[in-house]
């Protein structure tokens, strides 16, 4: 059985190799699918469920409860509002949040009171906080504007680094299908959107682009003579840096995703900690998302991108020539005076 390391450098020497080049179509056409069932399916379930921090409303949070019966929190709601969907939630051991819409004065202290006694705490370990509409807003808009100048930032600094806009536009790709798949798992799961998650989101939009700037660099490495070179074709040399960063990749995701993963399943799954549930999930499938859009959808992309140019075109013939030549010449019978 071949260990990591031994497979690592035939990846590295192309001893080993997978073809994510010549199968780019269907890398493509499984991204496209997946960027379109990840913007249908929030469409289909009527929007994101967006925390109480972007939609306002009501919050009541409670202490050393002597359960974590939803129902119960639930019950004391609509017996002061009838007809109201209250989100409840345990969000540590013993403690449980309550979210309603906006409520009057007089609603919020009976609320409260009957918290109180459905949970079997004093008046003192029963808190409620009120977000109103347009600090929502705000929120929202700060968190698009954040977004739309990382994205912005993020494509002025490839077009400088890498000094062409097909690797740019490349990178950018595969950050955009990242970006729509990872939200739409999001939209899936019907996990809270909260600041924490958009957090966790522009986090993984910067992963993305720096496992794409390390396989990247490694492309521009293999294809600095081109022009010169009658051993592979540009869309192989591609293939190359991807198989070479290949191993590295898998150990960046790794290492970046076994906490994350301890916070998600251990954490927020095991303990209980609903807190750290939107930051994490966001940031798990993000990072698997993001590895695979680089190796799958950035750099066949810029393959796609670039090899019809007219040099290269010039160079792939000049390979399958020399190619066909040493496949004549090893066919050929011996000459007398090499006998």
């Amino acid at each position: 059985m071949v260990n990591f390391s031994t497979f690592g450098n035939e990846l590295y020497t192309g001893k080993r190799s997978y073809d994510f080049v010549g199968y780019r179509k269907l890398w493509f056409l499984i991204a496209g699918i997946a960027v379109a069932l990840s913007i249908l399916i929030p469409v289909a379930k009527g929007g994101f469920n967006l925390g109480i921090e972007f939609r306002g409303g009501s919050e009541f949070t409670v202490s050393n409860v002597k359960t974590t019966e939803a129902s119960l929190g639930e019950k004391a709601v609509k017996d002061v509002v009838a007809g109201s969907v209250p989100r409840v939630a345990n969000v540590a051991g013993t403690t449980m949040r309550i979210q309603t819409d906006k409520l009057s004065d007089d609603e919020t202290l009976q609320i409260k009171e009957g918290l109180t006694k459905a949970y079997g705490v004093t008046d003192n370990e029963v808190t409620s906080t009120f977000v109103g509409p347009t600090w929502g807003a705000d929120v929202t808009k700060q968190a698009l504007m954040g977004l739309a100048i990382f994205v912005g930032l993020a494509a002025v600094l490839m077009a400088l680094y890498f000094r062409t806009w097909k690797m740019s536009l490349s990178a950018l790709v595969g950050m955009a299908v990242t970006m729509f798949v990872t939200a739409g798992v999001y939209g899936l799961s019907d996990f809270e959107v909260t600041p924490s998650a958009i957090i966790g989101f522009l986090t993984v939009l910067s992963y993305s682009l720096y496992d794409t700037v390390v396989v990247f660099d490694k492309i521009r490495e293999n294809t600095s003579d081109m022009q010169a070179s009658t051993r592979r074709t540009f869309a192989e040399e591609v293939n190359l840096a991807i198989n070479q960063t290949l191993v590295r990749s898998i150990n960046t995701m790794v290492v970046a995703i076994l906490p994350v993963g301890a916070i998600l399943f251990i954490g927020a799954g095991l303990l209980g900690a609903g807190t750290l549930r939107d930051l994490s999930l966001a940031l798990f499938v993000g990072i698997l998302v993001g590895t695979a859009a680089t190796i799958f959808i950035a750099a066949p992309l810029y393959a796609a991108l670039r090899q019809g140019e007219a040099d290269l075109v010039k160079q792939a013939k000049r390979v399958e020539q020399r190619r066909v030549d040493a496949a004549a010449k090893a066919e050929s019978p011996t000459s007398p005076a090499t006998a």
